[in-house]
């Protein structure tokens, strides 16, 4: 894949520095019981961070729709160069598990994801069915016309082992009981997850958190997240979104989802050239959250991956006070 003239490369080391705002932003309530100051601060810290930027930007995955988000909600324009920058799509989640960091709780993120204008699919704020493995396996190895049993037996078959040496991971809820339930009796290992699934499935790509498939139901926003850093590093997504009621179908129409039953693939949900980027805000299976050291000075841990190039890169950064 040649690399797109609009992601120019130096907007690597740029998405960088955004996430490392809005997780020191975040990282500052860490255990404080308050979840909205949290992704509030979040928020705050990462629009600042976009509007010093030379681009065009338009996010298209927010905190929601204009009336219920009063910064970085879908539709807002970002960057200080409105109609001369180069146009680029941004799906963000300036905190990824407010719960988790209102209560310290592992696996909190700050994340985004970056394409060029229409390569990212306008999820609208709905609940979406996902799959994922890593990379390596066949076309379609798991796909929502196998069964659970069916799903964990084709990838344990391409690994070389048994049923009973897959890890799964799921978020544990009670809409996933009956997934739960399948997974215990095949025998195989399952890694329940409070919040956060993008980190869950993003960890299908790392050997080191021996999780070998996502399974279950999570925001939809999240699976494009998640999407776009699958299109990084390799590995297969399968998502279709869940529509609980009326109002829900509508607002899939308003961002012009004509088939409500689709079922997404990788590139349906981020295409072309996609930059990712995750700082961690608590530690956790794939990041090391924000630390203060008794000088003052803080520290972050980034990954930051690009589609066109495969290239992933972790960065660790020292951040003192002005």
């Amino acid at each position: 894949m040649t690399n797109s003239s609009n992601l120019d490369r130096v907007l690597v080391l740029e998405m960088v520095r955004v996430t490392e705002a809005a997780a020191i932003a975040a990282a500052k309530l860490i255990g404080r019981g308050n979840e909205k100051a949290a992704d509030a601060a979040a928020v705050e810290a990462m629009r600042t961070a976009f509007n010093t930027l030379y681009m065009d930007g338009t996010i298209v995955i927010g905190e929601g729709e204009r009336d219920e988000a009063p910064m970085l909600y879908i539709g807002e324009k970002v960057g200080n160069a409105p109609g001369k920058g180069p146009k680029i799509d941004i799906a963000v989640d300036p905190l990824e598990g407010t719960t988790i960091t209102a209560k310290a709780g592992p696996n909190a993120l700050a994340v985004l994801a970056i394409a060029e204008e229409g390569c990212l699919l306008n999820a609208p704020d709905v609940y979406m069915d996902k799959l994922a493995v890593g990379p390596g396996y066949s076309p379609n190895i798991v796909n929502f016309d196998n069964s659970v049993a069916q799903n964990v037996a084709a990838v344990a078959k391409e690994k070389g082992c048994g049923p009973e040496d897959i890890m799964v991971c799921v978020l544990d809820r009670p809409r996933h009981e009956a997934i739960i339930t399948e997974l215990r009796r095949i025998g195989c290992g399952v890694a329940l997850i409070p919040d956060g699934d993008v980190a869950g499935v993003i960890a299908t790509t790392n050997p080191e958190t021996n999780v070998d498939i996502y399974m279950g139901s999570g925001g939809a926003p999240e699976g494009v997240l998640a999407a776009a850093a699958l299109r990084c590093v390799g590995g297969q997504f399968k998502g279709r979104l869940l529509f609980r009621n009326d109002d829900e179908r509508k607002r899939a129409a308003k961002w012009g989802v004509e088939d409500l039953d689709r079922v997404y693939d990788l590139e349906d949900l981020a295409k072309g050239d996609v930059i990712f980027a995750a700082t961690g805000v608590t530690d956790g299976s794939l990041l090391r959250g924000v630390k203060h050291r008794r000088d003052g000075v803080m520290t972050t841990e980034t990954v930051v991956m690009r589609a066109s190039s495969g290239t992933v890169r972790w960065v660790k950064g020292e951040h003192r006070a002005a």
